[in-house]
């Protein structure tokens, strides 16, 4: 499995000459790109940085065979589109594109507690990648490549290092980065890996690695 790096969120993985994307958003400016020629989008949660609805209403008509899965949110968005987007809820599990996904999660995690927690979905991928969404959700299984968020209003270093400590992956690639600087991201990377014993890569956008 090849995974492709997006800016923010959005990463797509490839196998077999499928091609699934998860999380293409409006921080993403290459999304639409990603998105061309994909078997199927997984959607994490409802927010624009994950979830391009305009970009997303527009693919699904261009290609009939394009499937969108996520939470409510983004069928009460894009509308059922003859049966191609699929509600998830976690403890779900499908094929799509000779991938196998497992859902875990449930809630995003709290910004405030003035803002409400949207639902959020966590994917594993082929029981081998896990993409949290907005969440330190530590699913009971194995992980051997975790994507972790390191921006955000809701991210914490410390909790991350401890979420790093439960799940305990092989390696870990960081996502969710914009809203830090090239110092921010490089120091990151540095207290976590000292914290964990975990090496953190981030990709550049458009940079691949084989999992």
């Amino acid at each position: 499995m090849k995974l492709t790096k997006y800016a923010h969120a959005c990463v797509a993985l490839e196998k077999d000459g499928s091609r699934i994307v998860l999380d293409p958003g409006t921080f993403t400016p290459d999304a639409k790109d990603a998105v061309i020629g994909a078997a199927a989008v997984l959607i994490t949660h409802e927010h624009f940085d994950h979830f391009d609805d305009a970009l997303l209403a527009a693919a699904l008509d261009d290609d009939s065979e394009l499937r969108v899965f996520g939470p409510r949110a983004v069928l009460d968005k894009l509308g059922d589109h003859d049966g191609r987007v699929r509600v998830l809820a976690a403890e779900d599990t499908f094929s799509v594109a000779d991938f196998t996904v497992a859902v875990h999660g449930g809630r995003h995690a709290m910004i405030h507690a003035d803002i409400s927690c949207v639902d959020n979905l966590g994917y594993l991928i082929d029981e081998t990648l896990f993409h949290p969404g907005d969440s330190y959700f530590v699913p009971e299984v194995s992980v051997d490549t975790l994507l972790l968020p390191t921006s955000g209003p809701w991210t914490k270093l410390g909790e991350a290092a401890e979420y790093l400590r439960e799940v305990k992956p092989r390696q870990v690639l960081q996502i969710h980065e914009l809203m830090l600087s090239d110092l921010g991201q490089a120091s990151t990377r540095t207290i976590l890996a000292g914290l964990t014993g975990i090496e953190i890569t981030l990709l550049a956008p458009g940079q691949s690695i084989d999992l």
